[in-house]
């Protein structure tokens, strides 16, 4: 299966995957899927295989940038009713209409959203992101409390939240011992949240995804890799 790692080069990340094999020297691959893969011989240490992937970055980067276009791209939302969009796992179709007051309130299969004036795509964007927003910050904080009750037998502290957009990751932990949270996330089921915040939680620890931070997020979350190929369904 191989062994799961990745190097930050500037401001970027490259995640990969590598193999050990009776092969006498190193290669890397970049995927269609953007995924990276590194053959390596028998015996070569970890640090060796990063110092590698650090040489090639310029060219993983330029192999990234040359399969970007071909990606299967998602269509646009259209913020109208009868489209759907997720929470927590489920999809809701959109209800628009007009009504005294702006609101946003989940009922019965419906995201119905009440607008005050003009209907209006914009309008509509505007106020499911920030109904959207509002939830994050209830189920990421409490989602975050469950979890730290596993990550503090690892003398793992709690951190501050913070929410955010963000374009390529679900989420981040800074030195300074802030967890950033995807609001995209909160249209994942509370698994993958899970998933997501003991993962960021085991950086504190451990920084680059080397085996040692493999096992301590395999001992505080066994079945992380279920909730990892489940969170990949969600991404759009």
């Amino acid at each position: 299966m191989g062994q799961s790692d990745s190097i930050i080069w500037g401001t970027l990340e490259i995640p990969y995957r590598y193999f050990y094999s009776a092969r006498q020297t190193l290669s890397v691959s970049v995927h269609p899927d953007l995924s990276v893969t590194v053959k390596a011989p028998n015996g070569v240490s970890v640090e060796k295989i990063r110092a590698f992937v650090h040489r090639r970055a310029v060219w993983i980067r330029k192999a990234w940038r040359e399969f970007e276009p071909y990606l299967p791209k998602q269509p646009e939302r259209r913020y109208i009713s009868g489209e759907t969009h997720r929470y927590l796992g489920r999809q809701y179709r959109l209800k628009i209409e007009r009504g005294n007051a702006d609101s946003v309130k989940c009922l019965r299969g419906y995201l119905r959203v009440t607008i005050e004036g003009d209907i209006s795509p914009a309008r509509t964007k505007t106020l499911l992101t920030d109904w959207y927003r509002h939830h994050a910050r209830e189920a990421f904080q409490e989602r975050l409390t469950a979890c730290h009750q596993r990550a503090h037998r690892e003398e793992i502290p709690l951190p501050n939240l913070q929410i955010r957009k963000m374009a390529s990751r679900w989420g981040s932990y800074s030195s300074k011992g802030l967890l950033t949270l995807n609001l995209a996330l909160i249209k994942t089921p509370k698994d993958c949240i899970d998933y997501v915040i003991i993962h960021e939680l085991c950086h504190h620890k451990v920084k680059h995804h080397g085996p040692q931070f493999w096992k301590l997020l395999r001992k505080l979350m066994p079945d992380f890799e279920e909730r990892r190929k489940k969170l990949k369904l969600y991404a759009d």
